[in-house]
């Protein structure tokens, strides 16, 4: 093999590496993020879950993680709580939804969790 065609074949390998890292990091940006609005009805703070259950009843266990941003919450400490009404946005991978950010609105009322 000529010098030339090594460092054809060194370049196209090189390329091919960089097209493949940037498709990776483009698909984890582009991961899409939903939005679902309810009620607090759990908290596992081993498992890292909470279950959130919307105005139609359905419920909707979502995970964080120490990339979870949360807000509305006067001690972060405590985390979000049973009864308090969220927002949360999250992505969602084999299934399993992950909180990407949980926004409080407060406490609900005892009806909206039953």
């Amino acid at each position: 093999m000529s010098m030339a065609w090594k460092s054809r074949v060194g370049l196209l390998a090189a390329v091919a590496v960089v097209l493949t890292i940037g498709a990776w990091q483009r698909a984890s940006a582009d991961d899409l993020v939903h939005i679902v609005k309810g009620v607090v009805k759990s908290v596992d703070k081993d498992t890292k879950t909470m279950v959130v259950k919307t105005d139609d009843g359905t419920e909707h266990t979502i995970k964080w993680t120490d990339k979870t941003t949360i807000e509305g919450v006067k001690d972060s400490s405590k985390g979000i709580e049973e009864g308090t009404k969220v927002s949360v946005k999250y992505t969602e991978k084999g299934g399993e939804k992950t909180a990407v950010g949980v926004k409080a609105a407060g406490k609900a009322t005892a009806k909206a969790v039953d």
